[in-house]
């Protein structure tokens, strides 16, 4: 399997280019990656060339428009291997696909007294909504905790999973904190025997493997865009068409419309019936590009090589005692995503240290403060990778730990 020579890609990227990037070491991709030439061309050549709305329009302009947004949706459905590309919709983001569901199933799937499962390495995205609507519509929430090691607690799963009525599971396929990865087909094979619907975030996730919805068999799969590449503004719903025909529109106006008379209306297909209003129709385009560039690179590739970069800096990092790593021993088995604490020294301070030395990492709580609360800490220090990381990368890190050592020297 070929290598992912990480410094020619760099050159595929134009910020990196920029005379005032130049030095610049780019590790926060958990919260967004980085957009290659391609995806930017294809932006620029949307409202350069065939900007349109589409859909409605019968001039050639809008019809191109319309296939090349529709494109997106098949190939989106291909990525990820749905049956149908009807079963793709798009969203501004991962969060509002979430809050889609939380509205829909909420409304039409489920009752008073049932239970839902989420865990404790969920994103606010994944967990606000559902507790917002357990207390709206008197649902219960339970909530799986990890381990010691960061894992989910299989033990505690399977204790909430034999509860009456669990409805539904909610889940990240990998945390934004510890870089944790559920045993997912465990997890979906046991909430289906109970008859629980399954809601995966793999927002994480997208980016760093292979997604294969069917083989998986989640009944709800949802990502964004801007973490695997593309544009912002393109959220991506999947959901098993049965069950998303089954819901309602979760808003309306637009294009969610076949007709509407004084006393009725009737709302469009699925996917059609959950995208009102106008989309960011040159970002849905673009998005493809994204798809393709993973594609031509290989994601297996990808996986290896970020694998790589997260073990030699977990390596680097146990040198210092100071350092306590939050995050799976099992590195084989968790994404590339390090936080880290360390002794006497706040996350924001060791982010500004290392943002001096021009290396932008997160700090802070990464919208999982339940997380934070069961570890009793506030706030951590994280690294994540992406393609066009090298090990020189992690060279320049240990030099920016140095030196804040040195800067925190009792």
């Amino acid at each position: 399997m070929p290598r992912i020579d990480s410094k020619k890609i760099k050159k595929l990227f134009p910020i990196f280019s920029k005379k005032e990037n130049k030095n610049l070491v780019y590790l926060d991709n958990a919260a967004t990656t980085q957009r290659p030439k391609v995806v930017v061309d294809a932006i620029k050549d949307f409202y350069e060339t065939y900007n349109s709305n589409i859909h409605r329009g019968i001039y050639d302009l809008s019809e191109k428009a319309t296939k090349m947004y529709e494109d997106t949706r098949k190939h989106t459905a291909k990525f990820i291997n749905a049956k149908l590309s009807e079963e793709i919709i798009f969203t501004k983001n991962t969060t509002e696909s979430i809050n889609l569901l939380a509205y829909t199933l909420s409304d039409n799937m489920l009752q008073k007294g049932d239970r839902i499962i989420t865990t404790s390495l969920e994103h606010h995205a994944n967990f606000v909504p559902w507790q917002t609507m357990a207390k709206k519509k008197g649902f219960i929430l339970s909530i799986v905790p990890v381990t010691e090691d960061y894992s989910l607690d299989m033990e505690e799963f399977e204790k909430l999973i034999k509860e009456p009525n669990v409805k539904l599971v909610c889940i990240s396929a990998m945390s934004n904190v510890t870089g944790t990865t559920p045993d997912l087909k465990k997890i979906i094979k046991r909430a289906h025997k109970v008859g629980a619907l399954v809601l995966v975030d793999g927002a994480q996730s997208v980016a760093h493997e292979h997604i294969d919805v069917r083989k998986m068999d989640c009944d709800f799969f949802v990502f964004s865009s801007h973490k695997m590449f593309g544009p912002f503004g393109v959220g991506i719903l999947y959901g098993k068409k049965q069950l998303l025909d089954k819901l309602p529109p979760f808003l309306y106006g637009g294009d969610m419309i076949k007709s509407v008379k004084e006393t009725c209306t009737v709302f469009n297909d699925t996917p059609w019936k959950f995208e009102a209003g106008t989309p960011s129709i040159g970002d849905v385009v673009a998005f493809k590009k994204a798809m393709e560039f993973m594609e031509k690179l290989g994601i297996e590739n990808i996986k290896n090589h970020e694998t790589n970069l997260a073990k030699k800096t977990v390596e680097m990092l146990k040198k210092y005692k100071q350092v306590t790593i939050i995050k799976p021993k099992n590195l084989d088995k968790s994404g590339p995503v390090i936080s880290f604490t360390i002794e006497e020294i706040h996350p924001h301070d060791i982010a500004e240290v290392f943002n001096k030395e021009g290396i932008a990492i997160r700090a802070g709580h990464h919208c999982n403060q339940p997380l934070m609360s069961r570890l009793g800490i506030p706030a951590t220090a994280r690294i994540s990778f992406s393609i066009y990381n090298t090990e020189d990368d992690i060279k320049k890190v240990e030099l920016a730990l140095k030196k804040l050592f040195k800067i925190f020297a009792k």
